[in-house]
């Protein structure tokens, strides 16, 4: 099987790769992270969100490799929890305005270290998240103290492939990309 060469990786350097390569645990933000951070509103007063299809089939991989994702939101909703049930993610925290906290209770019940855990979020609020994880990762339409003090900022923004990047980083640096892609590019019999 050839190795295949992601587009990013000449952005992913060796200090990156390290922290990437023990990373157990993937924790996320919603709103901004896996969607684009606007929030819509029917005229019932319906909320309404959209999701990445690229991010979804990413943390699918991550779990198909051995990677625990969990979702931490400071709001609540039904459509978060729809989408996170349908792919399989088992830690969902909604409601949850200190996520350091909530990062705790999960790595306490996990046995995890802070240097096992990466943390995705792009505002205040996910900053003392993201500066205690092992690997801080964010996105470049997030707020700027957010990406002073993150290990990456994607290239792509939030809702719109952020995570799949990220996934792809955690696959690449714990050499996994290729046996998760080889399925798609194997020759017809």
């Amino acid at each position: 099987m050839t190795q295949t060469a992601h587009p990013l990786q000449t952005h992913w350097d060796a200090a990156l790769k390290a922290k990437a390569s023990d990373i157990r645990l993937i924790a996320l933000d919603v709103d901004g992270i896996m969607s684009d951070g606007r929030l819509y509103f029917s005229a019932s007063g319906d909320e309404l969100k959209a999701f990445n299809i690229l991010d979804g089939l990413g943390l699918k991989q991550l779990m198909q490799a051995g990677i625990t994702v969990a979702v931490i939101t400071g709001r609540r909703s039904p459509l978060t929890e729809r989408r996170m049930s349908d792919l399989g993610i088992p830690h969902l925290m909604q409601g949850r305005e200190d996520k350091k906290i909530a990062l705790l209770e999960l790595i306490r019940d996990m046995n995890l270290a802070p240097e096992q855990i990466a943390y995705m979020g792009d505002d205040l609020p996910d900053l003392p998240a993201l500066r205690f994880a092992g690997l801080g990762i964010t996105v470049p339409n997030g707020y700027w103290l957010v990406q002073q003090h993150a290990d990456y900022c994607t290239r792509s923004p939030g809702g719109q492939g952020a995570v799949r990047e990220a996934c792809d980083l955690l696959l690449w640096a714990q050499g996994h990309l290729d046996n998760t892609l080889a399925p798609y590019l194997d020759e017809p019999a």
